[in-house]
């Protein structure tokens, strides 16, 4: 069996305060307080509750994140999820049905950001 195949998870009874990493892909079903850093792509399955940072490559999101999420590739936030917090990413998705409260930075991998508007008058 390749160990890379299945994705490391933590179920739903699992609780922890604190910090992880991880290299490839996570899921977590159950309760994190803390930060969560990597290179690799995070699942937060519909039994999820996050609180902290998070800074990944990218993230699909089932349950509930009240968190700042930095992500390089692409956020998704699917059906019945929440994210309260704010969101920079290079793409975003958000189906009908999840909420998402705070404020997104989406800028595609190589685009300029815009440049100020000119006030008027000047």
């Amino acid at each position: 069996m390749n160990p890379s195949a299945q994705p490391n998870t933590l179920c739903s009874d699992v609780e922890i305060k604190g910090s992880i990493t991880f290299q490839t892909e996570l899921l977590i079903d159950g309760k994190v307080d803390g930060e969560i850093i990597s290179p690799g792509n995070l699942t937060l399955g519909e039994h999820a509750q996050v609180q902290g940072e998070i800074k990944t490559r990218s993230i699909t999101v089932h349950g509930n994140a009240q968190a700042n999420i930095t992500v390089e590739d692409r956020c998704e936030l699917k059906t019945g999820s929440t994210l309260t917090g704010d969101l920079k990413s290079a793409r975003l998705i958000i189906e009908d049905g999840a909420t998402f409260i705070g404020k997104s930075e989406v800028t595609p991998k190589g685009a300029k950001k815009p440049e100020p508007m000119p006030e008027k008058g000047k």
